[in-house]
């Protein structure tokens, strides 16, 4: 075998073996549909976003990003996009959709004071007391904004006042009494009695 043949059958030995490395995981998320999906929505082609959602039997409106576990959903209300939203929920999103550290939609729609959003949210399933992974509900939340509109809206959908959070502990109803700077949000959720929770009994012997 000549210097030039074995040089030769090395360079093909090596580009066989390349062949049979797995293609990289992005590349293989990129060709995915649902991938294909939140980038149209991110890049706002709607014309896009449209016919994937048109198909017959497309199940991709919940898709959750693979490198932070959000839909849709949570791009268009980061994004303020209230026309989006109506469509995304008109297609059947979910509004309880979490993704990696448990934020619905809901909950970044408050973080981002976005009241019509909530109000969507709410009307399409959304549920106003369901937290994160950190125990924030959206009352909690508005609380600490001193968000004195969005307060008596999440009030007015029903949020409990005294659901506690997992870091200190404390319910919207604490925050709020605690932070003197806002009495009227005190005021507010004050007017809300404390329900009674029945205590758990166990099995009866």
């Amino acid at each position: 075998m000549t210097l030039r043949t074995a040089s030769l059958a090395l360079t093909l030995l090596a580009t066989s073996a390349l062949a049979l490395v797995p293609a990289p995981v992005t590349a293989q998320i990129g060709q995915s549909p649902g991938y294909k999906f939140l980038q149209s929505v991110k890049d706002a082609k709607n014309d896009e976003v449209i016919a994937a959602l048109e198909k017959p039997g497309v199940t991709m409106i919940n898709t959750r990003d693979r490198t932070n576990g959000e839909g849709a959903l949570h791009i268009v209300v980061r994004r303020g996009d209230m026309a989006y939203v109506s469509y995304l929920l008109s297609k059947g999103a979910d509004a309880n959709l979490r993704d990696d550290k448990g934020e619905t939609a809901m909950l970044l729609a408050t973080r981002l004071g976005r009241k019509e959003m909530v109000d969507a949210l709410a009307r399409s399933g959304g549920n106003v007391n369901l937290a994160n992974a950190s125990g924030e509900t959206p009352l909690i939340i508005a609380v600490q904004r001193r968000d004195q509109s969005l307060v008596r809206d999440l009030l007015d959908l029903g949020a409990d006042p005294d659901q506690a959070d997992h870091l200190q502990g404390f319910s919207a109803r604490d925050y709020a009494t605690q932070d003197k700077r806002s009495p009227s949000i005190a005021q507010m959720i004050e007017a809300n009695p404390k329900k009674v929770r029945k205590a758990v009994s166990g099995p009866k012997l």
